[in-house]
């Protein structure tokens, strides 16, 4: 995720998502297993978590059927499968702070093969804290910008919801919170009748990084490749900054 412009890098994942439906559907399955085991049990209604992981699968076009199944089988007696959430921190091409959201069976082989694509990409996995202080944790929320809606309107509502930040962009709107408020802001403008383009709790960088070298685009590109090919990584946020090509 880009830090300038969120709705940017969105489009996109968009795109990854339509050719790699499966892979991104495994991945919220097993946010979605954590989430019942951590949350409060399979009943979203006594589950914010669960809530929260629900409404980031139907921003990704996840059907109902493949969330409820994940649910079910997250909650039944024969899921012996227990994921770990671990954090990887590090520099990747062009010194860019990169941060990488994991879950998995096997913190062994996941460590490795993080080390292995920072560096067979040319950059340097760090020790945990190493790039998160250039980072701030938040909630945030996108919606697609339609010709019928007033950005004024738009934002007084977010912020009315519980929001702390509101950016319009040419084509969507950005919506951020604190982590403890996401929930009930994401909640507020659902019951509004706004449907997300995303909705999650991500990491935005304080400072970005302006790359502007073509081969240096394209190493860095290749690296968030690898990283989003890798089934247990869940997430890749970075600091850098660079123009898309058309």
């Amino acid at each position: 995720m880009s830090g300038h412009s969120k709705w940017a890098n969105i489009k996109n994942k968009k795109e990854k998502t339509d050719a790699q439906k499966g892979k991104i559907f495994t991945k919220i399955g097993r946010e979605i297993a954590i989430a019942v085991k951590e949350g409060g049990g399979p009943d979203p209604a006594n589950n914010s978590k669960l809530r929260d992981v629900i409404a980031k699968a139907k921003a990704a076009n996840m059907p109902n059927d493949n969330i409820n199944r994940s649910i079910k089988k997250a909650s039944g007696d024969g899921n012996n499968v227990e994921y770990e959430e671990v954090v990887y921190e590090g520099y990747g091409p062009g010194n860019i702070a990169v941060i990488v959201n994991v879950l998995t069976d096997n913190r062994n082989r996941i460590a490795a093969e993080m080390r292995h694509i920072y560096s067979k990409s040319g950059g340097n996995m760090g020790a945990s804290g190493s790039v998160a202080w250039m980072f701030d944790k938040k909630g945030q929320i996108v919606i697609e910008r339609t010709a019928l809606m007033d950005e004024d309107e738009v934002m007084m509502q977010a912020l009315d919801a519980g929001a702390e930040d509101f950016v319009a962009q040419e084509d969507a709107f950005e919506i951020y919170t604190a982590p403890a408020d996401f929930s009930a802001v994401r909640e507020n403008l659902e019951n509004l009748g706004f449907q997300f383009i995303s909705a999650e709790i991500g990491q935005i960088p304080k400072n970005t990084t302006n790359i502007d070298d073509a081969e240096t685009i394209e190493k860095i590109e290749r690296f968030l490749e690898r990283m989003d090919d890798n089934d247990d990584v869940q997430e890749v946020f970075h600091n850098g900054v660079w123009e898309e090509k058309e």
